[in-house]
């Protein structure tokens, strides 16, 4: 009888998440706790800081409200989440600057019962209202000037009870999913996490992954629920590999997570010598290459969508290399876990053939903040799975091998990720379709020259009435800018008459991205102007890009500054920090920079 696609993790074990913190801060009040390049707080020190900030939100904040937090790495950030868990309200992370429109959406959406951040970013219905300035401290290297907690009226929509976090990913409705997640669920996570990283007192472990992003979360409490300290990381370093890994040095990191889209220019690097850093946990997209030989950490590949609380799966692999050369799968289920892949009538396939992965057990989130959504998406077990009543569908088509490891491949819907970010191009259409000049959008994704996928939106305009100028697709993008997170923003837009349709009628994306065409612009006025102009066309896949224009404006973002940079180092021997390439107005003056670095470097020669 063939062995069907379902495979458990180890007995879990449960984990508290604030209480942890403390015990560690009466245990060891003196050890450090957070590090912010010459300042560091020590357990007590941070626990009377957060207990200042549940004071001063105690009478506004009940348990079970939601809090959105718009802050940065910093001090105020980790002050802020664990006031939120005193309070016994939901932490809702939406990153320091969010957009102004999505903000404000998400305020209208979920209502929560207070936003904290700049309060010159927090949106108008938060602004006239009642407010409390946080003493929280605003020295660091991303923290804010000022620090506001800022209420609005109204009741927020309603939360699972024992929720501990909320979080937004993509959602096809044009606004985004909130995911609640229960406590017990984030415990048995980080439980784990300890164990396989054996986080504890003495470690330092980075805080790097963007606060809109949930694993950020792992980073936070898992540190500080182990007794260990998390270091602040610099912005500069979420752009370039190299001064990622001098940070790591200096900054002495023995634990580290990092996004999939960061982690492979580290891992397509030589492993910098004298690095501390003994365990590295990688996720958010498919890993593309293992480990080399000389990698001295010990790299886990993790695998898990935000429903199902930060991971589901992972794969290890230790130093010295032997994991052989294509991409690495995405593991076993952790403690607690069951996975199965199903047909597409829910029913678990043979070992060795492809489907769709469904998620049950320990770490399910308790569902969406939408009823209706959270019924179509987490649904009956089916039978013969033990331990879980109900799966998450999670879209994603993956193989399991005989031995019960998964391998990843791909979505079975148009949901596409970049640069590590699950993206529904029904959100980005229909933050286009806002415009009153836009009669419809539609938004394709295509691989990227530099490797995972690139957005593409096909506008066709709306008839003005008088006739006016149309809009240009520059236009547009500033327009929808302020509305989507930085990943789901298009690195093109064209302007289209008609859309064409497949056999159902259907807009027949394909077809537009066959017919899609660029001009290719200057070609440089100096060799070095050339090359450069080539290199961010290919890593862009902009061929229309020009000498006098703007990297970032042109659709650069962290993976394309820091693989930019690896191919400078690359070319001509020069290496750049991604704070001077991006302070650069266009790609001539990137060029330039480059000639004097190597002039600078050939007179020391």
């Amino acid at each position: 009888m063939e062995s069907l696609s379902i495979e458990y993790g180890r007995p879990h074990r449960d984990g508290a998440v604030l209480d942890l913190f403390t015990t560690w801060a009466h245990r060891s009040p003196d050890a450090p706790a957070l590090i912010d390049g010459e300042r560091t707080w020590s357990y007590a020190e941070l626990d009377r800081l957060a207990d200042t900030v549940a004071d001063a939100l105690r009478e506004r904040v009940r348990p079970g409200d939601l809090v959105g937090v718009c802050l940065d790495h910093s001090a105020a950030l980790v002050a802020v989440t664990l006031a939120t868990a005193k309070l016994r309200a939901v932490h809702l992370p939406l990153g320091p600057r969010p957009g102004e429109r999505r903000l404000q959406a998400v305020a209208e959406q979920l209502r929560p019962a207070c936003l904290v951040g700049d309060p010159t970013l927090l949106p108008p219905g938060h602004r006239p209202g009642e407010h409390a300035a946080l003493a929280v401290p605003t020295e660091g290297a991303n923290a804010a000037r000022a620090v506001v907690a800022a209420f609005a009226p109204g009741g927020a929509v309603a939360v699972p009870k024992g929720t501990h976090y909320a979080v937004l990913t993509s959602g096809s409705t044009g606004t985004p999913k909130a995911v609640a997640v229960g406590e017990p669920a984030l415990g048995a996570l980080l439980h784990w996490y300890r164990d396989l990283t054996g986080l504890g007192p003495g470690d330092r472990h980075s805080l790097l992954i963007g606060v809109a992003f949930d694993p950020h979360l792992g980073e936070l409490w898992g540190t500080l629920t182990s007794g260990a300290a998390l270091s602040v990381a610099p912005d500069a370093v979420r752009w370039d590999s190299g001064a990622l890994t001098d940070w790591w040095r200096e900054a002495g990191i023995t634990v580290a997570m990092l996004p999939t889209p960061l982690a492979e220019p580290v891992l397509d690097r030589p492993w910098p010598a004298g690095l501390a850093v003994r365990h590295l946990t990688v996720g958010g997209d498919r890993l593309r290459r293992a480990p080399g030989p000389d990698v001295t950490a010990t790299i886990h590949n993790a695998y898990g969508p935000a429903e199902a609380t930060v991971a589901t799966t992972v794969h290890t692999m230790a130093p010295g290399g032997g994991h052989g050369a294509g991409a690495p799968p995405i593991g076993l289920p952790i403690p607690g876990a069951v996975v199965l892949v199903t047909d597409d009538d829910g029913r678990p396939v043979p070992r060795g053939r492809a489907g769709e992965l469904r998620i049950g057990g320990r770490g399910l989130a308790a569902g969406y903040l939408d009823p209706e959504l959270t019924a179509r998406r987490f649904v009956a077990a089916p039978d013969g799975v033990e331990g879980s009543d109900r799966v998450y569908r999670t879209g994603d088509r993956v193989l399991m091998r005989a031995d019960g490891v998964l391998e990843f491949q791909g979505r079975l819907d148009d949901q596409v990720k970049v640069s590590g970010v699950r993206i529904e191009p029904a959100e980005v259409e229909a933050a286009f379709e806002r415009d009153a000049r836009v009669r419809r959008a539609v938004v394709a994704a295509e691989p990227a020259a530099a490797g995972g996928s690139r957005l593409l939106a096909f506008v066709q305009t709306a008839l003005a009435e008088p006739p006016t100028e149309p809009p240009t697709g520059p236009d547009l993008l500033a327009a929808v800018r302020p509305w989507l997170p930085e990943q789901a923003v298009p690195s093109v837009v064209r302007l289209v008459d008609t859309f064409p349709l497949d056999a159902n009628g259907k807009v027949d994306r394909a077809a537009l991205l066959a017919t899609a065409t660029a001009s290719d612009g200057e070609d440089g006025a100096t060799p070095t102007e050339r090359t450069v102009l080539k290199l961010s066309r290919d890593l862009l896949g902009r061929a229309d890009l020009g000498p006098l224009d703007n990297f970032l404006d042109a659709g650069g973002n962290s993976l394309a500054a820091a693989r930019l940079l690896a191919a400078l180092e690359e070319e001509y021997g020069v290496r750049l920090r991604a704070a001077q390439l991006l302070r650069q107005p266009d790609v001539r003056a990137i060029g330039r920079l480059v000639d004097e670095r190597r002039a600078a470097v050939a007179a020391t020669v």
